[in-house]
């Protein structure tokens, strides 16, 4: 058994030479790209939806280059952040241009901190993102956090510009390039007062339907809703229990833009989430049009780099592959393995027109990143 486990490994891993051969032919030597390393990541068992985010964020360069500047500081304590940009630094430092890497100590590190992710069944790619993120900033804080108790116990004070342990937590890096800010609207509809209340996010997650676009799900997203009968809005101006109108605005878009679609949906009569494989068309260059009155910047314009795409039928079965976009061309990571795709092929993966057939290779998350 032990024999042909290592027979098997070893011809996974020549399949894998002969692939990452092929794509270097393919984009040529005098086009690659200098300083840029194309490397699959070998799968632990139903970790595709960990392996294709990574892959996704590793394209968004923004989070890579702070990814990476991490990696040149002084050593700490191993966490998720650390292992992450060990993972990043040895992609970035191969000698070779294309080839496999292991991520097992991102993945050991995944399934010690969090039981969601200790276990070998498929989860979601999006619960993932959220729990990553929100993850780095929580000890990008704590770190600074230290650092400015080990400096005052250093100085035996603080400097005026260090944070009011009293106020909110300071942002981060992962803040200035992901957060972005929502502004909910309510307006009276007797004394028509407006009230607004603002709220942040890492990313958004719109509505699906079929036959639409990215851009009509944003647009859904901040329609008007009407408070009404058991409904209606406490108005602080008319003391009393009014009709409002009620939606959602965009008020700061962020460096990178991360769009959840909704694809997976609760049927009661199932007792189990159901894939909505709509056909969803997501375009190479995005402008907001769900701006808010005071929105900052609302008519930055954003290019698509990365999409995470989920394949099957469910949550909980099926396969995550990732495309990005790097330098001028698009490649497709399915774990270990990496080819270039065109740009028209991108096509393939918005949804199914029919609804007969549940089972497909639709988009998931996007990546839309600023070019300002």
């Amino acid at each position: 058994m032990e024999i042909l486990m290592t027979v098997s490994k070893f011809a996974s891993f020549c399949t894998m030479g002969a692939n990452a051969s092929a794509l270097e032919k393919e984009i040529g030597s005098e086009q690659f790209p200098v300083n840029e390393h194309y490397f699959g990541l070998v799968n632990f068992g139903n970790t595709c939806y960990c392996n294709s985010v990574l892959q996704a964020l590793y394209f968004c360069r923004p989070f890579r280059e702070k990814i990476l500047a991490y990696r040149s500081q002084p050593r700490r304590k191993e966490n998720l952040l650390t292992c992450l940009a060990d993972l990043f630094h040895s992609i970035a430092n191969q000698k070779r241009k294309v080839g496999v890497i292991p991520p097992k100590k991102f993945i050991t590190r995944l399934r010690k901190e969090n039981e969601l992710f200790d276990n070998y069944m498929q989860q979601d790619a999006h619960e993932f993102l959220n729990y990553l993120l929100n993850t780095i900033a929580d000890l990008l804080q704590e770190e600074r956090k230290q650092d400015k108790t080990n400096g005052r116990l250093a100085n035996g004070s603080l400097d005026s510009q260090n944070h009011n342990s009293n106020g909110p937590p300071p942002s981060t890096w992962v803040h200035e390039i992901f957060q972005g800010t929502l502004t909910n609207e309510t307006r009276c509809l007797t004394c028509e007062t407006i009230s607004s209340k603002d709220e942040d996010f890492l990313d958004l997650s719109v509505d699906v339907e079929q036959n639409t676009s990215i851009t009509h799900c944003l647009r859904g997203f901040s329609n008007t809703e009407t408070l009404c009968s058991e409904y209606k809005y406490y108005c602080e101006e008319c003391r009393s229990k009014q009709e409002a109108h009620k939606r959602m605005r965009v008020k700061k878009l962020p460096m990178i833009l991360a769009l959840h679609l909704k694809r997976f949906k609760y049927m009661e009569q199932l007792q189990r989430y159901t894939k909505l494989s709509y056909r969803v068309v997501f375009p190479l260059e995005l402008r907001l049009f769900n701006t808010s009155g005071d929105a900052t910047n609302p008519e930055r314009l954003y290019d698509l780099v990365a999409v995470v795409v989920h394949c099957g039928s469910g949550p909980n079965r099926g396969h995550y592959i990732a495309i990005v976009k790097s330098h001028d061309f698009w490649l497709l990571f399915d774990d270990d393995i990496v080819e270039k795709i065109d740009a028209q092929a991108i096509e393939e993966f918005y949804g199914l027109t029919s609804e007969i057939s549940k089972n497909s290779e639709s988009g998931y998350i996007l990546f839309y990143q600023s070019r300002d």
